[in-house]
């Protein structure tokens, strides 16, 4: 199957089984507001980038940055590798 220009390229996506069902006690899988995703940090990327590819807003990346200050200390040194939220 050839690869269409027109879709977007989800590839580099890694999913993790998540789900909108409330829990038992009604309390979501994530504490606040709303779900989130999973995203597997590439070479190269920036939490600009990152939010640039799922909110269309390289602005927005304070958003990631605040989901995963337990594990982003700088914002602007993330590696390879880490899994990181990403809020909806």
């Amino acid at each position: 199957m050839a690869d269409d220009p027109n879709k977007p390229d989800f590839s580099d996506v890694v999913s993790e089984s998540s789900s909108t069902a409330a829990s038992p006690s009604g309390a979501s899988a994530e504490k606040g507001s709303g779900t989130s995703r999973t995203y597997v940090v590439q070479g190269g990327d920036s939490l600009s980038k990152i939010s640039k590819r799922f909110y269309g807003d390289a602005n927005s990346w304070k958003r990631i940055f605040e989901a995963n200050k337990d594990i982003v200390k700088n914002p602007d040194m993330i590696q390879p590798g880490w899994k990181l939220r990403i809020p909806e």
